[in-house]
Order: C-alpha cells, then sequence, then structure tokens
C-alpha cells in the first residue's frame, strides 16, 4: 500500500528558509540606544535554530572590517557559532573585483556540509541591462544608469545524492523613496510632495526590474533543464499579487501561453491561512513581503509552508519612536519538502 505523505517520517525531508536579519552588525559605535550585538544574538539564535533549516537565504547582512583584512561577514560568523549552522558552507555577495563582501545588506545562503556547491553567480544588471533615467524633479543634468539596489546571488548546488537545484536569494528595493540630497531636509523629511513621487517611481523601477532580471535568470535556467528544480527566496518587498512578484511567477493567466505553464513559478506561502500570512506589520497591517517561489518539479515535492510570525514588532512603531527592536522586524519563511520525491524525471 502507499505511504500517505503525511505519515513520512521528518528525517526525509527537508527545509528551505529565507531570514532578513535586519542590518546585521557589531555594535554600533554612534548609536547609542540601539540594541547590541549580544541582545540581538540572544534572540536571532534561537529563531534561526527554529528554522531547522538545510539551505538558508539571508539578506541584510553587514560586513565588518579588521586592519589589513579584507572587509567580512564577521558578525554573522559569530552569531551562528554553536548553532546547527556552524559548519555551513557560506556564500555571500561581494563587491565588483571580488576582493570582499559589501559594507551593507548582503545576501547570504548557507549550504549544509557535504552538499556540493557547483556554481556560483551574481548578477546586477549584466542579463537585463540597468535602463537610463532622468529625473526632473531632482533636475539631474543627464539620464543616469538606474542601477538594481542589491544583485541576485545564484547558486547550483547538488544534495549528496546528486539531485541538483538552483538557488536564487533576492533582495528587491524597498517601498521606501530613492533619497535626492536637494530636495530633503534631512534622511526623511522631503522638501516638495513631488519629489518624494519621484523617489517612489525611482524605487518602484528599481524593484521591478529587479525582478525582471530574476525572471530572466529563470527562464534562462529552464531554456538549458526545462526539468530543473528551481527557487528563489528572500525579501522581495512585494505581496504575491503586486507587479514585481507576478514578474516572477509567469503565471499562464498573464502570458496567456499554455506552453509555458512548466515555468511558472509558485509562492509556496499560499497553503498558509490568510489571518497567518505575513511577514511584517506596518501600522498595525501584516504584509507578506518575504518569499519562498518554486519551480513545478520542486511543488511536486512540497509538503508546507511555515511563517514564523508569533511575536513579529510593529516595524512602524520602531521607525516612528526610533527605538529599535533586538529581534528582527521580518519573519523568516520555511517551504518544507519530502526529499524522496526529488529523484530525476523519468525520460519516456
Amino acid at each position: 500500500m502507499a505511504q500517505h505523505p503525511d505519515s513520512v517520517p521528518e528525517k526525509s525531508m527537508f527545509r528551505i528558509a529565507t531570514f532578513n536579519l535586519e542590518n546585521l552588525d557589531e555594535d554600533p559605535a554612534d548609536e547609542p540606544g540601539r540594541p547590541t550585538f549580544l541582545e540581538r544574538a540572544a534572540l536571532l539564535r534561537p529563531a534561526l535554530e527554529r528554522l531547522r533549516a538545510d539551505i538558508l537565504c539571508l539578506q541584510e547582512v553587514h560586513g565588518q572590517e579588521r586592519s589589513g583584512q579584507p572587509r567580512d561577514l564577521l558578525a554573522l560568523r559569530a552569531l551562528l557559532a554553536d548553532t546547527r549552522y556552524a559548519n555551513h558552507q557560506m556564500v555571500s555577495t561581494k563587491t565588483r573585483d571580488g576582493s570582499q563582501v559589501y559594507d551593507v545588506r548582503n545576501l547570504v545562503t548557507l549550504v549544509p556540509p557535504g552538499w556540493d556547491i557547483r556554481e556560483v553567480a551574481q548578477i546586477n544588471g549584466e542579463i537585463v541591462p540597468n535602463p537610463l533615467y532622468q529625473r526632473t524633479v531632482a533636475g539631474d543634468p543627464q539620464p543616469r544608469p538606474l542601477e538594481w539596489e542589491r544583485p541576485l546571488l545564484w547558486l547550483r548546488v547538488a544534495t549528496p545524492t546528486g539531485v541538483e537545484m538552483h538557488i536564487l536569494n533576492a533582495h528587491f528595493k524597498s517601498k521606501l523613496a530613492t533619497p535626492a540630497a536637494d530636495l530633503m531636509e534631512d534622511r526623511f523629511t522631503w522638501k516638495l510632495a513631488a519629489g518624494w513621487a519621484e523617489g517612489f517611481f525611482v524605487s518602484s523601477m528599481k524593484r521591478v526590474g529587479a525582478a525582471l532580471e530574476a525572471r530572466a535568470v529563470i527562464d534562462l535556467i529552464f531554456d538549458d533543464d526545462p526539468a530543473a528544480l528551481i527557487l528563489i527566496a528572500g525579501d522581495l518587498n512585494a505581496n504575491s499579487d503586486e507587479v514585481p512578484l507576478m514578474a516572477l511567477r509567469g503565471r499562464v493567466e498573464d502570458t496567456g501561453n499554455g506552453a509555458l505553464a512548466n515555468r511558472v513559478m509558485v509562492p509556496l506561502e499560499m497553503n498558509v491561512p490568510d489571518s497567518k500570512r505575513y511577514t511584517l506589520i506596518h501600522h498595525g497591517k501584516g504584509e507578506m513581503i518575504d518569499h519562498i517561489l518554486a519551480s513545478r518539479r520542486f511543488v511536486q515535492a512540497f509538503s508546507h509552508t511555515e511563517i514564523h510570525n508569533e511575536i513579529l514588532p510593529d516595524e512602524s512603531v520602531a521607525f516612528a519612536t526610533d527605538v529599535k527592536h533586538p529581534e528582527s522586524d521580518h519573519a523568516p519563511v520555511v517551504a518544507v519538502f519530502y526529499d524522496d520525491l526529488l529523484e530525476p524525471p523519468q525520460i519516456v
């Protein structure tokens, strides 16, 4: 008799998670009153352990400097010490010359020991060229390249049994308006509503442009392997029905082409009840802006999604009072799969 999927023991499952750690750094020297690293670690470590992730995609990981050494992810390494991730392989975004990590907001993907990392790529404008844009309210003298806020981090990995998958870690531009120095009183105060609107428009273009490039990468993978296992995870700063997510999903209802059905990317949070489906709270309203989307072949192995949002703070309250919480203002998302279903496709 066939075994019901729900009766499969946990040892035959694996977990992929995404978590925006919110500006993970060492103790801020110039920000009195902010939580210390130890205060943050005391809450973040249990949250990470609860994920029990095999593959873990992280966002907003700051780099730290030591004299005579390349900038490195020292705070993250300290956070992960003595956790289940201490021996995971760590892949992160790096500066364009590849010499060191970025100062702020790196993407980091953790891969279990024994898994084979076969290829790593960092993509930002190489596949979808950054467009030129000239701001009118801000008075740009000439058009300038509109670069995506952060690269896309693409890993091709294989399990110890040889099952290959593509893991894309992404962090799209937030909905905050892109600053224009001459139009602002301070970091958060605009002199003109039209200036704010233009900055909001620029942020929207950056967010959608990054989503377009990620979708182009997904299609390139499918061109090479129509049955590819593809997963994109991260802080996408958009709900599942907003333009960046719709661009990633590529639904048949939108393309009008049934032949592309196998290339649809599925948001895995859809099996979570609507009342619990949020990863950020803003002015008391829950928003689902952190996602895991998977290709059809991945979905055949899908069990369920978890969103760990039980004690999520309202980030707008923290912003309004300038008092930051030691935990992240994002809830992590975990997708759980049956690994015995991830077998090479049968060729008929």
